[in-house]
């Protein structure tokens, strides 16, 4: 697997519990800490695809999208994109 470098700055205070974290659960390295972090988020993203995904088939029969359930869609795109603003 190739690899590459990332560098990151941490405040003191993450410093100092990631160097714990690797001194208290065996972990070598803080790349290797890092890595576990990331395949734990990969592992949650799929899990929470795959759940959607098992629901959607559980829902039922499909049915036509109608130009009502476009329009809901846009609407709630709309109002999400809308509470982000606000919320910057």
């Amino acid at each position: 697997m190739a690899t590459s470098t990332l560098n990151i700055s941490l405040p003191d205070s993450m410093r100092q519990y990631v160097t714990k974290k690797i001194e208290t659960e065996g972990y070598g390295t803080i790349s290797e800490y890092i890595r576990e972090l990331i395949r734990a988020d990969q592992r949650a993203e799929n899990s929470r695809f795959e759940s959607l995904i098992a629901e959607a088939y559980a829902s039922g029969e499909p049915t036509p999208l109608t130009k009502s359930d476009i329009d809901e869609a846009r609407r709630v795109v709309k109002d999400r994109i809308a509470a982000r603003n606000l919320q910057r």
